[in-house]
């Protein structure tokens, strides 16, 4: 029997939930993990790959409201199963200055931890987390994966963070 469901998906970490550590490439010589942004809010984008159409307006747009995120202190992260030489190219094309990081080999492995691993495609959710200073999962929400989700739910739970820096 084979599935035909659109939105068969396992719902993300829920609110409350503390975040899972990890390290993840972002360059081939550095990597970044979730307890350096202990102290400051952090925006985790899951996206499914480089390159789509609906990523790549996600991820511009999310460049362009950077400024809105920093005014709560929060850093912003992409994460996809791309190499970091595909992240590299698309960050240079896109003009995007957040990291983006490859969560590539083992494939998929902290999307997994997430909750937000698509396993029939090999790709992530389009799934959004905002984590507080204490590293505490405050709002995720995952979007039809055809679908940019916007900036409007992250800003509404950054400012419940109650951490804007004017």
């Amino acid at each position: 029997m084979t599935e035909t469901t659109l939105d068969h998906r396992a719902p993300p970490l829920p609110p409350g939930t503390e975040a899972p550590e990890f390290e993840l490439r972002s360059t081939p010589d550095q990597t970044v993990s979730l307890s350096e942004f202990r102290g400051r809010p952090l925006i985790l984008a899951f996206y499914p790959e480089d390159w789509s159409p609906v990523c790549s307006d996600q991820l511009g747009l999310y460049q362009a409201v950077l400024p809105e995120f920093q005014k709560f202190n929060a850093e912003l992260m992409g994460i996809s199963v791309d190499s970091v030489w595909s992240h590299l190219a698309f960050a240079k094309d896109r003009n995007l200055h957040f990291p983006l990081l490859s969560d590539f080999e083992p494939k998929g492995e902290v999307a997994r931890t997430y909750q937000v691993y698509r396993a029939h495609e090999g790709t992530t959710e389009r799934a959004l987390f905002v984590i507080d200073a204490d590293g505490i999962v405050r709002w995720s929400y995952v979007s039809p994966v055809g679908v940019n989700p916007g900036a409007d739910g992250i800003l509404r739970a950054l400012e419940g963070l109650g951490t804007e820096t004017s």
